[in-house]
C-alpha cells in the first residue's frame, strides 16, 4: 500500500525527498519554474511539520560527468526566493561534506543536492550509490513524477534502505488524476491526442480506442491516419512504418470509441511561411503545402465535443503552435478545456507540449490537473505500471 505525506511524525527528522527540478535554464537562470512550484505543497508541509529537509533531483542529461551548465545552483536560488528563506547547498550528492551537512540540520532548514546524473551511478541503479543516497534521511518521500517511469538509483534503488517510504502531494495528485479519474470517468469521456507523431502516442491511443467515448486527432500525426484512409494529405508529414498500426487503430476503434480526423487543416510550404498560410480541406491540398494547424472548421466540430464532455484528457498539441500563425488550433482548445472546467467537467492535461501550452496561454488554473511528466504520464495513462512508484509499495 502507498503511504501518504500525512501518515508519517516528521517532526525532528531528516527528510529525504527526490524531487523533479528538471528545469529549463537560461544565462544561468531558472526560464520556467512550473516544476518547482509544484513541489512547493511537499516541501512547505515538511517543513510546517518540524522536519529537516534533504532534496535531490537530477537536471538534463550530462551522461555520468559533471557539467556546469547542468548544475543546480540556478534552482537553488529560485526555490530559496520561492520559499523565502536561505537553502544550503552541497556541490557533491554523495560526499562526506554533503553528508555532513544533512547531519547537521537543524531547526527546519533545507539541503539541496547537486545533480544527481553527475554520476553514472543513477541512472544504473547502483546500490552502492543508492545506500550513499539513503545516508541523507530518516524519512524518504519521492515526489518526481517526471521520473517515476525510470526505475533509478534515486527513486528506486534508495527505497530498500528505507522502512519510512512514501509519496509527496504532487505523486499522489498525478495518480488521482491520471489513474483514479480515468478508471470510472464521468462520461462523456473525451480523449484529444497531437504531437508530431503517432509513435509516441501508439500506446495511449490504443489504450484508449474503445474506452473513450470521442478520440480527436490533431497535429502531425493525423496525416498518417488520414493516409491510411486513402486521403489527399499534399506535402504533409507521415510516418509510413506506422500506416499499417493506424489502420488497426481504427479498426480497434470501431464500433467502440468515435475516433475523429481533422476535416481541414492551415496549411503552407514550410513553418517559415505563416503569413502565406492557406487554409484547405482534406484532400485538397496542393501538393507543395503541409498541414502545419488544424482548421476552423475543425476547431469548432472539436469545439463542440469539448463541451459536451464530462471527462477530458488532452496530450499534444494541435498544431506547430510555438509558430505564430499555426498556433490558432492548439490555443482554441486549450481555452474551450478552460471553459468547460468551470461547469465541473474534469479536464487533464497530460505534460509535455500539452503542459507548455497551458502555460503559454495562462490556462494553468483553470483547468483540474496538468502533469508534470511527459513520459510518465504517458506510461500511466496507457495502463503501464511505474517502477518507482511500485517500489514505493514493496
Amino acid at each position: 500500500m502507498l503511504k501518504s505525506l500525512k501518515t508519517f511524525d516528521l517532526k525532528d527528522k531528516r527528510v529525504l525527498i527526490r524531487v523533479d527540478f528538471n528545469v529549463p535554464i537560461q544565462n544561468d537562470r531558472v526560464r520556467d519554474d512550473f516544476r518547482i512550484k509544484a513541489a512547493l505543497p511537499t516541501i512547505k508541509y515538511c517543513l510546517n511539520a518540524g522536519a529537516n529537509i534533504v532534496l535531490m533531483s537530477h537536471l538534463g542529461r550530462p551522461k555520468g560527468k559533471i557539467n556546469p551548465e547542468l548544475s543546480l545552483i540556478p534552482v537553488g536560488e529560485s526555490l530559496a526566493d520561492q520559499l523565502e528563506m536561505p537553502i544550503k547547498f552541497s556541490d557533491d550528492c554523495v560526499s562526506e561534506d554533503a553528508h555532513n551537512v544533512s547531519l547537521g540540520l537543524r531547526g527546519g532548514e533545507v539541503h539541496l543536492l547537486e545533480n544527481l546524473r553527475f554520476h553514472p551511478e543513477e541512472t544504473k541503479n547502483d546500490p552502492i550509490f543508492s545506500a550513499k543516497l539513503s545516508k541523507h534521511g530518516q524519512v524518504y518521500i519521492n515526489d518526481a513524477f517526471g521520473t517515476a517511469h525510470r526505475a533509478h538509483a534515486s527513486n528506486v534503488g534508495v527505497t530498500k534502505n528505507f522502512s519510512r517510504k512514501g509519496m509527496g502531494f504532487l505523486i499522489e495528485k498525478e495518480l488521482q488524476y491520471l489513474s483514479n479519474a480515468l478508471k470510472k470517468p464521468h462520461r462523456p469521456l473525451t480523449v484529444i491526442l497531437g504531437g508530431a507523431k503517432i509513435d509516441t502516442k501508439l500506446s495511449l491511443v490504443t489504450h484508449f480506442a474503445g474506452i473513450a467515448d470521442y478520440i480527436l486527432i490533431g497535429g502531425g500525426m493525423a496525416f498518417t491516419f488520414l493516409q491510411a484512409q486513402g486521403k489527399e494529405i499534399g506535402n504533409s508529414l507521415i510516418d509510413p512504418s506506422m500506416l499499417s498500426t493506424a489502420k488497426a487503430i481504427m479498426s480497434k476503434a470501431r464500433g467502440k470509441s468515435k475516433l475523429i480526423l481533422p476535416t481541414d487543416f492551415v496549411c503552407a510550404e514550410t513553418m517559415d511561411d505563416s503569413l502565406k498560410a492557406e487554409i484547405h480541406n482534406v484532400g485538397d491540398i496542393p501538393p507543395q503545402l503541409m498541414g502545419l494547424d488544424i482548421g476552423p472548421e475543425t476547431i469548432n466540430k472539436y469545439s463542440e465535443i469539448i463541451l459536451n464532455s464530462k471527462t477530458i484528457l488532452w496530450n499534444g498539441p494541435m498544431g506547430v503552435f510555438e509558430v505564430d500563425g499555426f498556433h490558432n488550433g492548439t490555443q482554441k482548445i486549450a481555452e474551450r478545456i478552460a471553459d468547460v472546467t468551470v461547469n465541473d467537467t474534469t479536464t487533464i492535461i497530460g505534460g509535455g507540449d500539452s503542459a507548455a501550452a497551458i502555460n503559454k496561454y495562462r490556462l494553468m488554473d483553470k483547468v483540474s490537473h496538468v502533469s508534470t511528466g511527459g513520459g510518465a504520464s504517458l506510461e500511466l495513462l496507457s495502463g503501464n505500471s511505474l517502477p518507482a512508484i511500485y517500489s514505493l509499495e514493496l
